[in-house]
C-alpha cells in the first residue's frame, strides 16, 4: 500500500533510516501514526521501533540535523524522544511482554518486530512500515488491521483475554477509539471487556482520568460513554454516573432516563466546543438528581434542588478523578449550580432584576452557561426543542439589553468593605458584610442606580437602620 508523506515527513523517516542503516539496526515506523495517516487524520508524532538500542538510534538520528535537536531519553525504559519542529518522534527498541496477574507492569526483554506487534493493543496499531533498505516504505500488517481499518473494526491482535488481563487500560482504550473513530469493537473483543472488567481496580486513576477525557472530547462521546456503562467499566470508575440511570413508575407517572439525558446533552455540547470543562459541565449538570428524587402524589417526580446538591458533589467527584481542584473545579461547580436559571427566564414578563442577578453570578462564563442551557433541550418534540430555542434567544437579547444598560458582569458594588470600615470607624466584622450586602442587593433589585453616589446616600440611610454612626 503505498501513504503519502508530507514534504518534512520524508525527510525525516530517510535520515532515520539512514541512521538506521548507520548503527546496523532494523527500524519501523508503528502504531498510531500508521494508522492515522491511512485514515486520513492529522499526526503530530511518530513512534519508531527498531530491533536493537532505541536510545543509540535516537542519538544516531539526532547528529543529522542541523541544528542538532536534544535527545531526551529514560535509560530504564529503554525510550527517547526527539523534536523536530513541532513533531515528536519516539524511539524504543522491539520487546516482548509478560505480566503478572496482579500487576500492568509488564517484565520486558528485547524481542524481534514481529514480537512487538504481537503485544500491540489492537489490530489498527500493530501495523508497521520498514525503514529498511531492503523493503523500504513496505507494509508489515500481520494481523489485518488494514483490512479492520477498512472495516471500522476494533479488535485485538491476540487471544483478547490475555490482551485485557494483562493491560486493563487497553479495555478503556478499545473504548476510547470506538469513540474518536466511529468504530465497532468486535463481538468477542467486546464480551472480554465485560468479563475483564473487574481487573481496572489496578489501573491508577491518573491513567483511567486521561482515557476518560480523551473520550469525553471525542467527536461523539455518548459511544464511548455508553461502552463504558454496557461493558460495566462505568460501574466501577464513576458509580455516581450510573446511579443516573433507569427509569421509575408510580401510578403511571415515569421520569426520563437521566444516565442518557446525559450522554445527549454531552453529545448537543460537544458540535460546540472543545473545552474539556464545559463538556464536564455537560456530563454532571444533573449528577445530583440521584440524591433529590422524589414522588409527589398529585405531581409526580420532582428532583428539587438538584443543581445545590449537584454542586456540592463537584469537588468530591474532582478529588477522586484527580482533576485540577482550582479554576476549572470552580468553573464547572458554577455551570452546574447555574444550569436552570436561564430556563427560569424564558418565561414572560421577567424583570431586569432577574437577568441582571444572573449575569452577576454567571460572569464571563455567562455564553457557557447559555450553550449548556442550549444542549439540555433533549425532548424528541422538535416544536418543543425549536420553541425552547427561540425562548433563549430572547434570553440573550435581553442579556445584552441589560448588560449594555447596566454594566453588570463582573461588577463589583461602588461601595467597598473598606470604605464601610473608614466612614463609621468598624474592624473588619459582620455588620460590614451586611452592609455591603445590602447595597449589593439594592443595585441588583434596581432599587438604587449603579452609581457611587446613590450607594453612598443608601449606605448611610442603612447603617442608620443598623444603629451604626458615621464617624466625624
Amino acid at each position: 500500500m503505498n501513504i503519502e508523506y508530507s514534504h518534512k515527513e520524508a525527510f525525516v523517516f530517510k535520515k532515520i533510516a539512514a541512521a538506521a542503516a548507520e548503527i546496523g539496526v532494523p527500524a519501523y515506523i508503528i502504531g498510531g501514526f500508521v494508522r492515522d495517516k491511512i485514515l486520513g487524520r492529522p499526526t503530530k508524532d511518530a513512534d519508531i521501533v527498531c530491533v536493537g538500542d532505541g536510545i543509540a538510534l535516537a542519538h544516531a538520528v539526532a547528529k543529522r540535523f542541523q541544528p542538532e535537536p536534544t535527545v531526551a531519553f529514560f535509560k530504564h525504559f529503554g525510550t527517547a524522544q526527539i523534536k523536530i519542529d513541532d513533531w515528536e518522534i519516539e524511539f524504543v527498541g522491539a520487546r516482548k511482554e509478560s505480566y503478572r496477574h496482579e500487576s500492568r507492569n509488564p517484565e520486558v526483554e528485547p524481542g524481534t518486530i514481529e514480537d512487538d506487534q504481537n503485544r500491540r493493543d489492537f489490530t489498527i496499531n500493530a501495523m508497521a512500515i520498514s525503514l529498511n533498505q531492503a523493503d523500504y516504505g513496505t507494509l508489515i500488517d500481520p494481523f489485518n488491521g488494514l483490512v479492520d481499518l477498512s472495516n471500522k473494526l476494533i479488535q485485538t491482535p491476540l487471544d483478547p483475554l490475555t490482551t485485557f488481563s494483562d493491560d486493563p487500560l487497553r479495555m478503556m482504550r478499545a473504548i476510547r477509539f470506538a469513540s474518536q473513530l466511529q468504530f465497532t469493537i468486535a463481538p468477542v473483543t467486546l464480551q472480554a471487556i465485560q468479563d475483564n472488567a473487574h481487573r481496572i481496580k489496578i489501573i491508577t486513576q491518573e491513567r483511567i482520568t486521561d482515557e476518560f477525557n480523551k473520550i469525553l472530547l471525542s467527536k461523539k462521546p455518548s459511544v464511548g460513554l455508553d461502552l463504558l456503562y454496557k461493558t460495566g467499566l462505568m460501574k466501577l470508575i464513576f458509580p455516581a454516573m450510573v446511579d443516573l440511570a433507569g427509569a421509575e413508575y408510580i401510578d403511571g407517572h415515569g421520569h426520563k432516563d437521566n444516565f442518557y439525558h446525559t450522554l445527549q446533552v454531552v453529545d448537543n455540547i460537544a458540535p460546540t466546543t472543545n473545552d474539556l470543562w464545559l463538556r464536564w459541565a455537560a456530563l454532571l449538570h444533573d449528577i445530583g438528581k440521584p440524591a433529590t428524587k422524589r414522588f409527589e402524589n398529585g405531581h409526580g417526580w420532582t428532583f428539587h434542588g438538584h443543581e445545590v446538591v449537584g454542586g456540592r458533589m463537584v469537588p468530591k467527584i474532582f478529588t477522586k478523578w484527580r482533576l485540577s481542584l482550582h479554576e476549572p473545579m470552580r468553573f464547572v461547580r458554577k455551570m452546574v449550580e447555574l444550569h436552570l436559571r436561564p430556563i427560569s427566564l424564558t418565561k414572560e414578563n421577567i424583570t431586569d432584576s432577574a437577568i441582571r442577578r444572573l449575569l452577576f453570578d454567571a460572569g464571563e462564563d455567562i455564553e457557557n452557561l447559555m450553550l449548556l442551557c442550549e444542549a439540555d433541550i433533549t425532548s424528541k418534540n422538535k416544536q418543543k426543542v425549536k420553541r425552547y430555542l427561540e425562548n433563549f434567544e430572547l434570553v440573550r437579547q435581553r442579556l445584552k439589553e441589560v448588560e449594555e444598560k447596566d454594566k453588570i458582569r463582573n461588577w463589583q458594588p461602588p461601595i467597598t468593605g473598606e470604605l464601610i470600615m473608614e466612614v463609621f470607624g468598624l474592624p473588619p466584622s459582620k455588620p460590614v458584610g451586611d452592609l455591603k450586602t445590602r447595597i449589593r442587593e439594592a443595585i441588583l433589585d434596581g432599587i438604587i442606580s449603579n452609581d457611587y453616589d446613590a450607594a453612598y446616600q443608601y449606605m448611610l440611610e442603612q447603617a442608620a437602620s443598623m444603629g451604626l454612626e458615621k464617624r466625624n
